[in-house]
């Protein structure tokens, strides 16, 4: 028992003495009955308080490590722990100092924090304060009484506490030691058992869900996140979060408290994680958690090198300690083998995976033999030729094609023999009495040594290749053609599909008094030397040809394959037409021939469009009222003396720059909305059309001046656009039209629509 605790007081009686010496005995008595340190914690300031008459009292023990006092128990109140730096407030300035303290106002100490008693409801009045010293004089913590229950804490209760404290310091360290070492134990036990669980598991994500349970677990934290490096993507991701909802975080594997761990390969132990630059609160802000303390160590594969980070956060109770790194250090050391075996499983599974996926999504048939020529894999198409399901193929010999199909058995055995691939192409195979023309392709299968694992026959059909190709060629241009079957894009031709596409209507103008001259053969030649100027302007665009009609021409731009520009493709057909028509006009004119003119519409809007007909004969055609549309515009070139009409639809598709001048607001034959209508200037020259940019700025002041019922100014404006451009027949409409308005005034409903009576 220590000196200074059985030392008799100043002015102490006989029997004061002995009362005092058999209090310290009792007290040793019943702490040492205790078997923890918590019990003993409890024993220790209830039997404080009795000796002092305290209300309340607590005991803080320091903790070296982080230079913390904390209390473990409270007398009366709910069990918690409170921690504090230990030169804070009065019970901080005793562990200093090493003095006792008698506070009769705790509220008029400036070292007081008062925030306890507004979390508990408390009222501290006095306060008693000394320091629990070991035999050797080591200052290990505080002891704080609360209240006097009858008068003021005096000396005698100072001297008290301070002989109860001193008495129970030796247990008190004796207590914590076998604590540690109990708790050592367990943990080394726990350990062990955690990790024999750990090298067990293949499955990378069901690992790291175990890794950073246990690892939260072990150290007493909060939350805990293991992060590994993707080498691809220079990033640390983490699949799970403990105490989150599973997702993943990225982050650069240089960023952050995670990333210096990385880079450098050290640990950091952070006690207060705000206190530090290299902390990033924007998660905290996201998540709502608040971390306090950081501990994150490198993960370290055999050959030395960093594959991650593991980041445990707020251990309870405290900081992390010396004691929690050395854990996890080891922790993660043992997990890496375990975590990389892990991810090599998940990488081979994922890629087998991807390869069966791969395998199943094929349209063309895949049948793998092994070398006994016996059926290992059969993807979902070869089943479908074959009309079997995959698991009642895969185990069977490789007869299991078909008796008229043997002669394919025969060629991959060559193939095996021979070590080298085979290439069929167009041949026919039989399945069911159906008979389908398919290319072959036959390799052997090896392993890295080279040895022979079987062989791999690909089954490519190309039936409706083979008949659609001779559709298509008849009216696109054949390299499109060729591309869409390339693509395996026929199904967009073999059937009806609404659709978004620029029509494209062309017709001659006169035809009938060329017919008239020209008599039969001349009308063919001519048509056929027009057609095939035009239709190479067409495809040249990207363009695909309907029909001919006549001598009128049905194309359409965004079928069977869309761009993103097929209005402009549309635009520039148009223009390119009728440049190439005057080009040749003026060796038709050498040849003494009459010059050719004519009118071009376009409209882009929905079509249902595709092949419409029976296997023997298949035509390719659209329908709908956007065909309907770019056929009365083509019509209306005739009405207003223009060879290129768009419709507002088209025009609002235009990402190029064109000259176009809107001319009127119609409504065509058979309609009942009406609808804008451009005319396309591009393809004029200064001699076609000279002044053009004056006389289509008059033009278009004049149709503004016209919609509003401004008839008179309107048509000074239209007369300064003829001025312009004597030959502006748009204008010399306009100008009639005036003439019309301001001699019958449509009235105050008038929209300005003009009303087509005729195709």
């Amino acid at each position: 028992m220590p000196e200074d605790a059985l030392a008799p007081r100043v002015g102490e009686t006989h029997e004061e003495q002995l009362s005092h010496l058999r209090m310290l005995l009792d007290v040793s008595r019943k702490v040492a009955a205790q078997d923890t340190l918590d019990t003993v914690l409890e024993t220790l300031i209830d039997l404080a308080c009795q000796e002092t008459g305290a209300e309340r009292g607590t005991l803080f023990l320091n903790e070296p490590g982080t230079g913390e006092l904390f209390s473990r128990v409270a007398l009366g109140m709910r069990r918690r722990e409170i921690r504090f730096m230990n030169d804070e407030g009065i019970a901080g300035a005793v562990f200093q100092s090493g003095d006792g303290e008698i506070i009769d106002d705790a509220y008029k100490d400036p070292r007081f924090n008062p925030e306890v008693d507004r979390e508990t409801g408390f009222r501290t009045t006095s306060l008693l304060c000394a320091p629990i010293r070991t035999a050797k004089d080591e200052i290990i913590g505080v002891a704080q009484m609360l209240n006097k229950t009858t008068g003021r804490f005096d000396q005698t209760d100072l001297d008290i506490l301070q002989g109860i404290t001193t008495q129970c310091a030796i247990t008190l360290q004796s207590m914590q030691l076998v604590e540690r070492v109990e708790k050592s134990r367990e943990r080394e036990v726990e350990f062990l058992n955690i990790i024999s669980e750990m090298t067990s598991e293949l499955e990378l994500n069901k690992l790291l869900n175990k890794v950073m349970t246990e690892a939260t677990r072990m150290l007493d934290a909060e939350r805990s996140t293991l992060f590994l490096n993707d080498e691809k993507t220079g990033e640390l991701f983490s699949h799970v979060g403990a105490g989150l909802d599973s997702f993943e975080i990225r982050l650069p594997n240089s960023a952050g408290i995670a990333g210096t761990v990385f880079t450098t390969g050290k640990t950091i132990n952070i006690p207060h994680a705000y206190a530090d630059l290299r902390f990033n609160p924007g998660f905290d802000k996201q998540t709502g958690f608040f971390t306090r303390s950081i501990l994150c160590v490198p993960v370290v594969n055999k050959q030395g090198k960093v594959i991650g980070v593991t980041q445990v956060l707020n251990k309870a109770g405290g900081p992390f300690d010396e004691e929690d790194e050395s854990r996890l250090k080891a922790f993660t050391a043992q997990i890496a083998i375990g975590l990389e075996n892990a991810k090599l499983f998940n990488d081979v599974q994922a890629m087998k995976n991807y390869t069966d996926s791969m395998l199943q999504s094929m349209t063309n048939g895949v049948i793998t033999v092994d070398n006994d020529l016996t059926v290992r894999t059969c993807n979902a198409a070869a089943a479908r030729l074959l009309g079997r399901t995959p698991d009642l193929v895969i185990g069977e010999p490789g007869d299991a094609i078909g008796e008229e199909n043997l002669w394919l058995v025969e060629r991959l055995r060559k193939v095996l023999e021979s070590g080298e691939g085979d290439i069929l192409m167009e041949v026919e195979l039989s399945f069911f009495g159906r008979g389908i023309t398919t290319n072959l392709t036959m390799l052997p299968l090896k392993t890295g040594e080279g040895d022979f694992l079987g062989a791999m026959v690909m089954i490519e059909d190309i039936t409706a290749e083979k008949r659609v190709k001779s559709t298509l060629a008849r009216y696109m241009d054949p390299q499109l053609a060729d591309q869409m079957l390339a693509e395996g894009r026929t199904e967009d031709l073999m059937g009806g599909k609404d659709t978004v596409a620029t029509v494209l209507f062309s017709d001659i103008r006169g035809f009938t008094t060329f017919t008239e001259a020209l008599g039969a053969q001349g009308t063919v030649k001519l048509l056929n030397e027009y057609f095939e100027l035009m239709v190479d302007v067409i495809s040249g665009q990207g363009g695909m040809l309907d029909k001919f009609i006549g001598d009128a021409i049905m194309a359409a731009f965004g079928i069977p394959m869309a761009h993103d520009d097929d209005e402009d493709r549309g635009v520039r057909s148009a223009v390119n037409m009728i440049s190439r028509l005057w080009e040749w006009n003026e060796a038709r004119k050498k040849r003494g021939e009459a010059p050719v003119d004519m009118g071009i519409g376009l409209n882009t809007d929905s079509i249902v469009a595709g092949n419409i007909g029976s296997q023997r004969r298949m035509d390719y055609t659209m329908i709908g009222d956007g065909v309907n549309l770019a056929a009365r515009l083509e019509s209306a070139c005739k009405q207003y003396h223009a060879r290129i009409l768009l419709s507002e639809h088209t025009v609002k598709g235009l990402k190029g720059i064109y000259r176009l001048r809107e001319i009127d607001r119609v409504q065509v034959k058979g309609k009942t909305r009406p609808v804008d209508i451009y005319e396309c200037l591009d393809y004029h020259t200064d001699a076609s059309f000279p002044n053009m940019m004056d006389a289509v700025g008059h033009f278009r002041d004049g149709v503004a001046r016209y919609r509003k019922q401004e008839f008179e100014r309107a048509a000074r404006a239209f007369n300064k656009a003829l001025k312009a451009n004597p030959d502006d027949a748009m204008a010399a409409i306009y100008v009639e039209r005036c003439a019309i308005m301001r001699a019958e005034p449509p009235g105050d409903d008038w929209d300005g629509v003009w009303v087509m009576k005729s195709k």
